[in-house]
């Protein structure tokens, strides 16, 4: 284990950098976003993960590389919504309209604490202003990184508000289980185990529809590369896939292959969503880890979660958190080679 310094924001608050091993993996976090930076397997010389070497380069042109989304992961349309009668409307910081993953300021672009940290392990934690984004209450959240048994890295996620409030976060890495980003990985093959998935509209906001993946492009039951050409050109997946109507036990929810590399990654977790994304537009005017050039569809995100714009939708499963509850959310993404 190693702690070190990374870097400094522009209103001078110092990133650190820990980097933990264990089972096979190991991984580099900063505490800018929660974010893990690097993640590589024992036996595959490629990261695992897009990112950058510069902590300057995580402001500037991160679309969120490893780091926990939230206070609410995904859009939020319009970034209105009501909590007991009371509207509430927050930052909207995608096309100048919704919210996404939090706002503009949210908890993945801001700087964590380190509470604990280990051989295998780190924890951070991050108080969310009351009012910050917009949003109501102080939220207290907990992130903890840890490498266990064979290529197995868990994301513990909890938090605690003092008034009623939204609470949805998610995990952001994008994966590339080939070469590291250098390529694309359309030629992926991806499971996911969902019958439905919701349809959006041109702003990727949720219509409100829940419809069955069976005879069309998101029917991902059985593996299958991500490739899918319509009308001349290739479809890119932005789209929540519907795991269930609410939190349940871990459960695996996604397996995804390399192309070439033989490494794969099963996704277990216990939330009822999974925002998959296909990584379209992932390209990177600046280089990533060690000098790579990120082009479209370089990596892709698997990302467990409440569903999008869940707050304007009675029939989703809700996201609100009230003081005395607990928020908790397990994640694993288990890699072999």
């Amino acid at each position: 284990m190693k702690r070190e310094f990374f870097g400094k924001t522009a209103s001078g608050e110092v990133v650190e950098r820990v980097t933990v091993q264990g089972g096979g993996l190991s991984a580099k976090v900063i505490t800018w976003g929660a974010a893990i930076q690097d993640l590589r397997l024992q036996g595959h010389e490629p990261p695992l993960v897009l990112g950058f070497d510069c902590f300057e380069d995580y402001p500037a042109h991160s679309p969120y590389f490893g780091a926990v989304a939230g206070r609410y992961a995904n859009r939020i349309r319009n970034g209105r919504f009501s909590i007991d009668g009371v509207e509430w409307q927050v930052d909207t910081n995608f096309l100048g309209k919704h919210l996404l993953h939090g706002g503009a300021g949210g908890i993945g672009k801001r700087v964590w604490s380190i509470a604990d940290y280990g051989r295998d392990f780190v924890t951070l934690t991050l108080r969310d202003p009351a009012g910050a984004m917009g949003f109501p209450g102080n939220l207290d959240i907990t992130c903890t990184y840890r490498l266990s048994d064979t290529g197995r890295l868990v994301v513990e996620l909890s938090a605690e508000s003092d008034a009623p409030t939204l609470c949805n976060l998610a995990h952001h890495s994008y994966f590339n289980l080939d070469d590291g980003g250098e390529g694309n990985c359309l030629d992926h093959k991806v499971m996911i185990e969902a019958e439905a998935y919701l349809p959006v509209d041109a702003e990727l906001i949720p219509t409100g529809e829940v419809l069955s993946v069976q005879g069309t492009p998101f029917d991902f039951r059985k593996p299958r590369p991500i490739r899918f050409e319509a009308e001349g050109r290739i479809l890119a997946y932005d789209h929540n896939f519907c795991l269930s109507e609410a939190r349940t036990g871990l459960r695996r929810a996604a397996r995804v292959g390399g192309a070439r590399s033989g490494v794969a990654m099963e996704v277990w977790t216990t939330e009822p969503g999974l925002q998959f994304y296909s990584g379209e537009n992932v390209a990177r005017t600046v280089p990533g880890l060690e000098g790579r050039r990120y082009g479209a569809y370089a990596g892709l995100a698997m990302e467990p979660q409440i569903w999008p714009d869940a707050p304007n939708h009675g029939h989703f499963p809700q996201a609100v958190l009230r003081p005395g509850e607990t928020y908790r959310q397990i994640t694993e993404y288990r890699f072999t080679s």
